[in-house]
């Protein structure tokens, strides 16, 4: 009779680890798609702050060129301030609002575009992100321009 049990037994031996081999990658696979989704929502929330915070330092500048000077300068130091490293940033900065006459409503716009580093999860087929956002503030209505 204690055969009889012993059977079933002997026939599963190594199932474990075949499970095992299965089930890994499938739960690695889930784990860095999760990370990803962090590494993008955490780049995207960064690169809007920093747009927001080079548009108002932007908009205090007294000139279009002072304007763009301390939108570059604000702007990467928001980033590293964040802990985000982009592989190429890209800021535009619209300064068209410092040609319009002192009265008149203008603004001062800044876009940054951050590339996001995906490259180093193991996520098969994964191509590259790209965090984009634009900050406006306005200009003082009164001030000399």
């Amino acid at each position: 009779m204690s055969r009889r049990r012993l059977q079933p037994l002997r026939a599963e031996r190594g199932s474990v680890a075949l499970e095992w081999a299965v089930w890994i990658p499938g739960v690695l696979l889930v784990i860095a798609v999760i990370a990803l989704a962090g590494r993008v929502t955490t780049t995207a929330g960064a690169v809007e702050q920093a747009a927001n915070d080079a548009a108002r330092a932007a908009s205090i500048a007294r000139t279009p060129s002072e304007a763009v000077t301390e939108a570059h300068v604000t702007g990467q130091m928001s980033l590293t301030d964040q802990g985000i490293d982009c592989l190429a940033l890209g800021m535009d900065v619209d300064t068209s609002g410092f040609h319009r006459p002192a009265g008149q409503h203008a603004t001062v716009a800044v876009t940054i575009t951050c590339p996001i580093r995906v490259m180093d999860l193991p996520i098969p087929g994964i191509t590259e992100r790209v965090a984009t956002s634009t900050g406006t503030s306005p200009i003082d209505t009164y001030r000399q321009r």
